[in-house]
């Protein structure tokens, strides 16, 4: 008996749509990777891209869990002299909600080629409203 190999033109994508109002974030972000990466498909396959598209609105009203707000620290570097920067979780979800998600989902996904493909196929929306309306975008309700 041989192993089934899925072709890369019989994978069929979906499109899913996930409402992040009072989800935590760390699990929200590794049920996303999971659909980005197709550990929910049959055939799934740690060497091909197999994943779906995700969709997620209202990324503004995530929630997280402790003392997270003020003590996550996001930090960057420009590749200047002086040029580190620190910022709490707080004030990235103030001035952009929606590179808090992509970064926690990212961060959940393989280091390489496939994974830049992979998040490619998710969007992040701050509020309700997303321009995907005709792709038809399941719900899909992640318990988080």
């Amino acid at each position: 008996m041989k192993t089934y190999r899925i072709k890369p033109y019989e994978v069929k994508r979906e499109w899913y749509i996930v409402d992040a109002t009072g989800k935590t974030l760390g699990r929200l972000a590794s049920e996303i990777a999971k659909i980005l990466m197709g550990k929910h498909k049959v055939y799934w396959s740690p060497d091909q891209d197999l994943g779906d598209f995700v969709i997620v609105v209202n990324a503004e009203k995530i929630r997280v869990t402790g003392k997270k707000m003020d003590q996550k620290l996001y930090r960057w570097h420009s590749n200047y002299p002086g040029g580190f920067k620190e910022r709490p979780l707080k004030w990235m979800l103030e001035r952009n909600p929606e590179k808090v998600i992509k970064l926690a989902v990212k961060r959940m996904l393989p280091k390489n080629k496939l994974g830049h493909r992979m998040m490619k196929r998710l969007k992040v929306y701050a509020g309700p409203n997303h321009p995907h309306q005709a792709q038809q975008p399941k719900p899909l309700e992640i318990n988080a």
